[in-house]
């Protein structure tokens, strides 16, 4: 009894289990059947394939035929029994065809070469997936060929001679083995997992029959239709179009709806495929391919391809390229020779961009006028070893960045270098991203070529000088400054996104403002560090008086410091001033000097981190044509004194503890007074740190809108940006970009006239570089690169 379990529920129990008992037998029984079914496929495919390998290998010749191999102990014995009579006929019949007929004028005679035409193997696949009513046999048959004999595979009928010709018997053997294997999976439908392999024979067929119609069908492509064509052309003519004032995503606009209408909605089957190739549904990059496509078509060839955009740099290593172009070079010891230098040096330090700094190249007469000291270079690559060593020894860490030249020549009437042909071509397209120009005005006054906003996508302008003081000491200069104030916001609107004022001593440009992006260099940084701690060991660190130093010409502070001395000559006795500068009026201004008998001495220029000038304890600067002046910073940096006039270009030093300034003759007095009978207090290491490099380029990423456009480009993949097709595009482009773009044409086409060039004071010839240039900078001729068609 207690070996028997009571039944709770009584018989609905027990009904419960039969009924469970009785599926699980089924299932079993099912499963056991479907396993039996793909075993003795499997095997029947192995002796198939068995038995084809064996008749391939009848075509070498007679021999043995090698053993079927054996059946699993686990096949039917009838089933097994039943395939091999099935087959062995049809083996037997190949076989003696193979061997009697087929290897017709084997072995090949001497010296006769061996070619096999593989049209058999296409025969086989069109007949395995047309499933024809009949094929071509094949067989080997010579024949002459340049005098010497071939083996080729011929076509062959029946020998019977009927009408109809029987199928090659290996095709029929292999779609005999599909039929079979698809009746096979057919009668397994009741598991849903068999059914898919009769899927898988039905797509087999299908590639097969795709893979044979390909390989027949032409592959033509239509010609370009009316609407295509106006979008390339409509596309091709954006710069000309952005000069007009047009809006680019106008213009994006206008060829979407060109390419995309052609009676009503243009549908290219092999374009809507190529979309999952290139990722996206870019217009331009579709109207690319389909350009492509008809030209590929003809046989045209480029090496560049149609995926390089030569208007516009795109990112292929998410890395930006920052473009500094400037208007002077080492060993001219000028600002803006000096400060893009160090600025190329401090971009480059990031991984996020690379730098290429762009200098002007002279030629040797032009070396001579400008650079100190009888500096002269015999190629580029040597000026640009001079520039890296220089800077190398006043940086801490190696500044990895290139230098470019582009071809200058030197004004004798306006103290600077002009630039010869078009700068923007010294860039190449593939580098054009984002372009710095040192000194906008200056570069663009007489740039006869592409707009920069046209060929980068962010153009970004600072400005050095103030050339409008500069001119108005100069003959009619009231009526030159009015002029040149208008050309400088003409240029500077027209080519540049963003400027930069270095203070508010400049004119007020279209789209600045004022900040100081300069620093000092960081030896001067060192020698205040230097001072300092000797002030604290209680070392003496000042054992000399005052001094100037800068370029001797009048415009330079030289007129105002002469003034001053004079007038207050009797209340400053005693007073010495040491001076160091080289320049085109020295003669002039050390004359002044001597018949006034103001007490200066004049030595020749030297560089402000130099050893002997580190004793002075006063710098004055009594300047106001400069726009930052960077020997103030400098003096500041090292823990000097500084006394120079309350002027909007110091307004950046103002707030250093030993910036001393004067809004009147007298105040000047009363402070190189103070400045003589006291010391100056050590810098802070936020004033330190403001003067630093590092400073500056924290600035000038976040004024010039730079850390922004690295930011939102960066974001993005490497294949492009990709438009937002959701984005309400106006129906006009704005009234400032049509002046903008007019503004640039109309300039464009007034630098172009040689005679207006002259007449505004440009070099003659500087419209395009000269043969010596082209010489030293190994550039084509101009008439070369842009030929006049018709003379």
């Amino acid at each position: 009894m207690g070996a028997e379990n009571p039944i709770i529920g009584g018989g609905r129990a027990g009904g419960d289990g039969g009924a469970f008992a009785f599926i699980s037998k089924g299932w079993r029984e099912v499963r056991d059947s479907a396993g039996a079914d793909l075993r003795l496929m499997r095997a029947r495919a192995d002796r198939e394939l068995g038995h084809l390998i064996t008749s391939a290998s009848a075509l070498a010749g007679p021999g043995p035929a090698p053993p079927l191999p054996r059946a699993p102990a686990w096949a039917p014995i009838a089933e097994v029994e039943s395939a091999c009579k099935r087959i062995q006929p049809k083996i037997a019949e190949l076989r003696k065809q193979c061997s009697s007929s087929v290897l017709v004028g084997w072995p090949p005679k001497a010296g006769a070469s061996l070619r096999v035409d593989l049209s058999g193997i296409t025969a086989a696949r069109n007949a395995i997936g047309s499933h024809g009513d009949g094929g071509e046999r094949s067989r080997v048959a010579p024949w002459k060929e340049d005098g010497g004999e071939r083996l080729r595979v011929a076509p062959w009928k029946d020998d019977g001679g009927g009408e109809g010709e029987k199928e090659w018997e290996v095709v029929r053997m292999i779609r005999s083995g599909l039929k079979e294997f698809e009746r096979r999976s057919l009668s397994s439908q009741m598991l849903g997992g068999f059914h898919g392999r009769s899927d898988f024979v039905e797509k087999f067929k299908l590639s097969l029959k795709s893979l044979n119609k390909e390989s027949r069908e032409p592959k033509e492509v239509p010609p370009l239709d009316l609407t295509q064509i106006l979008a390339h052309l409509v596309r091709q003519s954006g710069p000309l179009l952005d000069q007009l004032g047009v809006r680019r995503d106008l213009c994006e606009k206008l060829v979407e709806t060109l390419y995309s209408k052609r009676n009503g909605r243009l549908m290219y089957p092999s374009l809507s495929a190529d979309r999952s190739l290139i990722g996206n549904e870019n217009i331009s990059d579709e109207l690319d391919l389909r350009i492509a496509r008809v030209l590929e078509s003809t046989g045209y060839h480029t090496e560049e391809g149609f995926w390089n955009d030569p208007a516009k740099y795109k990112i292929s290593d998410n890395r930006r390229h920052v473009a500094i172009v400037t208007t002077a070079s080492l060993p001219w010891m000028t600002g803006t020779a000096i400060n893009p230098l160090f600025r190329a040096a401090y971009l480059a330090r990031s991984t996020k961009q690379k730098v290429t700094l762009v200098v002007p190249w002279l030629c040797n007469s032009d070396q001579q006028l400008v650079y100190p000291n009888n500096i002269t270079f015999s190629s580029p690559e040597e000026q640009a070893t001079y520039i890296r060593n220089w800077l190398q020894e006043r940086l801490g860490f190696e500044a990895d960045f290139k230098i470019s030249f582009y071809p200058g020549k030197f004004s004798t009437e306006r103290r600077s270098i002009i630039p010869a042909g078009d700068t923007s071509q010294f860039i190449s397209s593939k580098e054009a991203d984002i372009a710095i120009l040192e000194e906008p005005e200056h570069l663009n006054w007489y740039h006869h070529g592409q707009r920069w906003t046209d060929k980068f996508n962010h153009v970004i302008g600072v400005v050095h000088t103030n050339y409008l003081e500069y001119i108005k000491r100069e003959k009619n200069g009231a009526l030159q400054a009015f002029l040149v104030k208008h050309i400088n916001n003409w240029v500077t609107r027209a080519y540049c996104h963003k400027v930069l004022r270095l203070s508010a001593a400049t004119q007020n440009l279209p789209r600045s403002i004022i900040c100081n992006v300069h620093g000092v260099n960081p030896r001067f940084l060192h020698v205040g560090e230097k001072v300092a701690a000797d002030r604290e060991s209680g070392k003496e660190v000042f054992s000399k008086g005052a001094y100037f130093l800068g370029k001797m010409v009048w415009a330079k502070g030289y007129k105002e410091m002469i003034d001053l001395l004079s007038k207050h000559k009797n209340d400053l006795q005693g007073f010495k001033l040491d001076v160091y500068g080289n320049g085109e009026d020295s003669q002039a201004v050390q004359s002044a000097a001597r018949k006034l008998d103001l007490g200066i001495s004049f030595f020749k220029g030297k560089d402000h981190a130099d050893d002997s000038l580190h004793g002075y304890k006063v710098f004055i600067n009594p300047s106001v044509s400069d726009v930052l002046c960077t020997a103030t910073a400098e003096a500041l940096a090292m823990g000097k004194f500084v006394i120079c006039p309350d002027h909007p270009s110091n307004d950046f030093f103002k707030s250093f503890s030993n910036c001393l300034t004067y809004k009147a003759p007298e105040e000047f007095v009363a402070r190189v007074k103070e400045a003589m009978a006291s010391e100056p207090q050590p810098l802070t290491p936020e004033q330190r740190y403001s003067l630093s490099w590092e400073a500056a380029t924290e600035r000038f990423m976040e004024y010039s809108e730079l850390d922004k456009a690295l930011k939102n480009r960066n974001g993005q993949s490497g294949q492009g940006v990709e438009r937002n097709r959701l984005r309400k595009i106006p129906l006009l482009p704005k009234f400032s970009d049509i002046v903008d773009g007019g503004l640039a044409f109309a300039h464009h086409c007034l630098t172009g006239n040689e005679i207006l060039r002259l007449a505004t004071g440009a070099i003659p010839g500087t419209r395009d570089y000269d043969k010596q240039q082209c010489m030293d900078l190994n550039l084509l001729p101009p008439e070369v690169q842009h030929p006049v068609y018709g003379l």
